[in-house]
Parts: C-alpha cells; sequence; structure tokens
C-alpha cells in the first residue's frame, strides 16, 4: 500500500501501512498560528474500549492544536479500521513506530512530539528513549497498572509533561507518584501536574485537562512558522 501524502486541509482520515495491515489515522491541522511541531496522540487500552475518539485524547489533541501544533490521532492495530488484533503492547508499539517513520518521512521540518493517554501513554513511553521526541506528554500513565512494567522502561532525554488525576480509580495516583519520585536523578525529570477530585477519564475536569497541557507546554514551544507575504 503506498503511503498518503501529509495532508493540508483542516481534519482528514486517512489509512496508512502499518506492521499489521492497515491503520486508520486523523490528521488535523493548527487552530492557531502554526508551529514547526506535529504531535503523534495515543489512545487507552483497546480491549476496554480505547479508541482514537476517547475523549481525553481527542481534548488532548484539541489542546495542542490551540497551541500551533498539528496532530495525529490513530487506532491501534485491531481497533476501528485498523487491521490485526490487540498485541499486549508490543505489536502496538510496532505500530507507534510506523506513524512515527510515516510523519517523519512526510515532515522532515518539524518536530516529533508524543502524547498518550493510559494505556497510550505506556506505548508512547515505551517507544520514546527510541524515537526520541522533542517532547513527551503522558496523561494518567498506568504505572501501577495490570500489566505494564514500568521498572524496564528506558526513560526519554526530553522535556517531559506528566498530568495525574488524584481521584483516579483505575491507576493508583500514588504508585504514580512514587514511580515519578524515581524519576528524578534523570538530567531533565519529568515535569508533574496533579489534578485534584479528578478521576482517570477526567469527569467535569476535561478543560482543566486543556488548561494543565497547553500551560505546560508553553515554554517548548518553537516560534510560529513564518508566513510568505505577497510580492508588493
Amino acid at each position: 500500500m503506498m503511503q498518503p501524502a501529509f495532508p493540508t486541509d483542516a481534519t482528514t482520515t486517512l489509512m496508512l501501512d502499518g506492521p499489521a495491515g492497515a491503520l486508520e489515522a486523523i490528521v488535523e491541522a493548527p487552530e492557531a498560528p502554526p508551529r514547526p511541531v506535529v504531535a503523534v496522540v495515543c489512545h487507552p487500552l483497546p480491549t476496554d474500549g480505547g479508541t482514537m475518539h476517547n475523549k481525553v485524547v481527542t481534548m488532548a489533541a484539541r489542546a495542542l492544536r490551540e497551541s500551533g501544533i498539528a496532530t495525529v490521532r490513530f487506532n491501534f492495530r485491531g481497533t476501528g479500521a485498523s487491521s490485526g488484533s490487540f498485541d499486549h503492547g508490543e505489536g502496538e508499539a510496532d505500530d507507534l513506530r510506523a506513524v512515527v517513520a510515516w510523519v517523519r518521512q512526510q515532515r522532515p521540518d518539524a518536530q516529533l512530539w508524543l502524547a498518550g493517554f493510559s494505556f497510550g501513554s505506556y506505548i508512547t513511553i515505551k517507544c520514546a528513549a527510541e524515537l526520541k521526541p522533542g517532547m513527551l506528554i503522558s496523561i494518567a500513565p498506568p504505572a501501577a497498572g495490570r500489566n505494564w512494567d514500568f521498572s524496564t522502561l528506558a526513560t526519554p532525554d526530553c522535556p517531559w509533561l506528566i498530568i495525574q488525576g488524584d481521584a483516579d480509580e483505575i491507576v493508583d495516583p500514588q504508585a504514580v507518584y512514587a514511580w515519578i519520585d524515581s524519576l528524578k536523578q534523570r538530567r531533565q525529570p519529568p515535569e508533574l501536574v496533579r489534578m485534584p477530585d479528578t478521576s482517570h477519564f477526567f469527569h467535569r475536569r476535561l478543560i482543566d485537562l486543556r488548561g494543565a497541557i497547553k500551560c505546560g507546554v508553553r515554554n517548548y514551544l518553537p516560534p510560529v512558522i513564518p508566513q510568505a507575504t505577497d510580492p508588493a
């Protein structure tokens, strides 16, 4: 399958060539003066109903677009119109690598940022040291999750924003905070945003999540892309 070009329309759904077949993706243009960044945003656990249309994922992508960043959301294998079947984090990491390779081939001028929610944050952290993003955004990372071993992950050497709800009913917030404490010896430790009275899915707190992301990335945004002007 021939890979499509990176779209310039406001919102485009397309199929990318992935390691297990086609990967369904949505590319959305910035909603503010554009910056040379493309952010790939990963969704929560497919076996629990997670898709690229999850409300936390779509709000995270919206916050990034409002910061001038183009976003790519995609369905992991076996989800939505994506081919294949769930592969317990191994194949899903390969899916992310394939999407990133397409982004970098199509937009070599742009920084790559990675963002993920829950299982999606595990996948992005798992691949970050290898993929070397310009920034990593982790929302409710399942550091004390049932099957995801964070202790073996090589942490990235880039700006890293972690957002965690204090009332998360799926991931133990205290276990997440203990894991973050173990990362303080990194040359660039992650920046933690704790959100009080906030559940795993950010019920009634999505606007606050949007603000936390926009505030958290502000200092790392590259300059706006200069716009060409017509000759007089």
